[in-house]
C-alpha cells in the first residue's frame, strides 16, 4: 500500500484517479481548494485537505510521507503561463524537499504529436481558440523538462480528449496524439496509477486511449 497525494482531486481526472487508487488499497491525500465544496470526497483510506499547488511551503508539507504525487490541476481564472510553470516549479521543489520520488501530471493532448510528428495544436483544423490555454501547458511542460530535479516525473494525457460518457473498456494503451481518439476518466486512471505502480516512463510526455 503507498500513500499518494493528489492535486487537483475535485475534478473529474483527480476523482477518477482517487477512486482508483482506493480501489487498488492506496491511502489518499485529496487536495482542492475548497474543502467545503468537496465533501463528497471524504471516504475510507482518503483524507481531504486545502492546499495551493503554486504554494512550495504547502506542497511540501501536505506532501510530506508520501510515496508519489499526482497533479491534475487547471486555473481557468489565472494568467495560464504563470499558473502551469509556476505550478510545476512548485511541485518539483516541494516533492523533492519532501522526499516524494514520483510525480505523474496530467497533460494535454494538444502538446503530443501526431504520427507525422506534428504537435496537434499546430495540425490544420485544431481548434485555436483555446490557443493561450495550451501555451499555458507548454510553458508547464517546458519547466518539467528544464529542470535539474531528482523528481521522477511523467506527464500523461488522453491521446485527444476525454470521453465524458462512454463506457470505460478497463484497458489502455500508448498512442500518439490524434483529435479523434477517447478514453474515459476511468480508463486514463488506471495509467496513471499503473505509473506510480510500477513506473516505466521518465521524465516524458505520453499519449493514452482507450484499447
Amino acid at each position: 500500500m503507498s500513500r499518494i497525494i493528489v492535486f487537483g482531486a475535485g475534478g473529474r481526472g483527480g476523482r477518477a484517479t482517487i477512486q482508483e487508487a482506493v480501489r487498488r488499497g492506496h491511502r489518499v491525500t485529496a487536495v482542492v481548494r475548497d474543502s467545503g465544496k468537496h465533501a463528497d470526497l471524504v471516504s475510507d483510506g482518503v483524507e481531504v485537505v486545502v492546499g495551493d499547488v503554486t504554494d512550495v511551503e504547502a506542497v511540501a508539507r501536505l506532501a510530506k510521507g508520501h510515496d508519489a504525487a499526482v497533479n491534475s490541476t487547471a486555473d481557468l481564472n489565472a494568467d495560464f503561463d504563470a499558473f502551469f510553470s509556476t505550478a510545476a516549479r512548485a511541485t518539483l521543489e516541494a516533492l523533492a524537499a519532501a522526499g516524494v520520488g514520483r510525480l505523474v501530471t496530467v497533460g494535454l493532448a494538444s502538446l503530443l504529436e501526431n504520427a507525422s510528428g506534428v504537435p496537434l495544436m499546430d495540425t490544420p483544423g485544431y481548434p485555436q481558440e483555446y490557443r493561450s490555454f495550451y501555451l499555458g501547458h507548454e510553458a508547464g511542460m517546458r519547466v518539467l523538462r528544464e529542470t535539474a530535479t531528482p523528481v521522477d516525473w511523467v506527464v500523461l494525457s488522453p491521446a485527444g480528449d476525454f470521453d465524458h460518457g462512454g463506457t470505460p473498456t478497463g484497458r489502455y494503451r500508448l498512442a500518439p496524439g490524434d483529435a479523434d481518439s477517447r478514453i474515459t476518466y476511468a480508463d486514463f486512471a488506471l495509467a496513471v496509477l499503473d505509473e506510480i505502480d510500477n513506473p516505466a516512463h521518465h521524465k516524458t510526455h505520453l499519449g493514452i486511449e482507450a484499447a
